[in-house]
């Protein structure tokens, strides 16, 4: 069945269907949408690494020669890498979980805030994920 046309030609629109509302690709993205976006993906990421976690400590219960395995996969530069990814994941999902919890007692809601914060969580969440694994390195022992 082709499409309506008026006595000019012009297409007519069925009044039952509705246009479809413009997306993601329409609009500028903003601090706002990208760390909501991102705060979303670091659960999924944060989820899937806590079952990686959870094969090396049942790796631990099974005896030393598959625990070995484990460690050995683990300590693997990709795991590392890997890791590094995930612990970051970690402080940015916790950061910006408390930023929600001031938002929940209605503070820090101003739009100059709220871009103020979403900048401090991602710089914050860099910096305490790089001085985790200097710490894990034990960067600070050789220091002391």
């Amino acid at each position: 069945m082709g499409k309506k046309t008026n006595l000019v030609g012009e297409i007519i629109q069925d009044p039952k269907v509705k246009p479809l509302s413009p997306h993601l690709q329409v609009y500028r993205p903003q601090i706002t949408s990208v760390l909501s976006i991102t705060h979303r993906m670091t659960g999924v990421v944060l989820s899937v690494g806590s079952l990686g976690l959870a094969c090396w400590i049942i790796a631990g219960a099974f005896g030393e020669q598959v625990f070995s395995v484990a460690q050995l996969i683990i300590s693997h530069w990709i795991s590392q890498l890997l890791l590094f990814a995930w612990t970051l994941c970690l402080f940015y999902h916790l950061l910006n979980g408390i930023r929600h919890l001031f938002w929940d007692a209605g503070k820090g809601l101003e739009i100059s805030q709220v871009t103020w914060s979403g900048w401090f969580v991602v710089s914050s969440a860099c910096v305490l994920n790089i001085i985790f694994w200097l710490i894990a390195y034990g960067f600070f022992a050789k220091l002391v």
